[in-house]
């Protein structure tokens, strides 16, 4: 397959990690020698993600508020499953069943304000560091934008490699977890919406 995003790479190959790269920054979270795995070709048509095919199957619309922290008539800020070793994990979605691309202008306009909405709130429960924020949603069709609170002070934990920290790290006991996210779902209903 030729195509101009794929030429550069070693599709099918031996990788050999690009010098300079991630693992050699102070914040990858793992030391010792890594491979680089081989890439797959390309699966071309993608599978597609949950809820390609409208609300019925999608796991957010089907959840409903099951997994709410706050919500309010267009929006919700859902918690991601089960505690986490950063602070704070939510994801912020839409009520309706939109991605990006689709997001009625109304809905869209909010986007900014929701963002500073959720920081602030994270930031107020004391200990931050940072708030992350990122769209990924090559799992799922529905809109939904992470955020992570980084804990204060641990400066090896900064920037893209938050995740993999949160993923290896142990887990905050599930009463933390619980009272960290009713402080966030706090501050938000501060300015509207109900605390889940």
């Amino acid at each position: 397959m030729t195509d101009r995003f794929l030429t550069h790479l070693p599709v099918g190959g031996p990788s050999v990690p690009f010098e300079g790269g991630i693992p050699g920054w102070d914040t990858f979270p793992f030391d010792g020698d890594l491979r680089v795995k081989s890439l797959d070709q390309p699966a071309l048509p993608e599978p597609p993600r949950n809820g390609e095919d409208g609300p019925d199957g999608c796991f957010i619309c089907e959840d409903g508020l099951r997994r709410a922290v706050w919500a309010d008539e267009h929006w919700m800020l859902r918690h991601s499953g089960g505690p986490t070793a950063v602070p704070v994990v939510v994801l912020l979605c839409p009520i309706g069943h939109h991605d990006l691309g689709d997001l009625p202008a109304a809905r869209a306009a909010e986007i900014g304000p929701m963002l500073q909405r959720v920081e602030r709130a994270i930031m107020s429960v004391g200990g931050i560091g940072r708030v992350h924020a990122s769209k990924i949603g090559d799992g799922a069709r529905h809109l939904h934008l992470w955020f992570m609170g980084r804990p204060a002070g641990l400066t090896q934990l900064r920037g893209s490699c938050l995740p993999l920290w949160d993923d290896v790290l142990p887990k905050q006991d599930e009463a933390q977890w619980r009272a960290v996210l009713s402080e966030v779902a706090a501050a938000l209903a501060e300015d509207g919406g109900t605390a889940y």
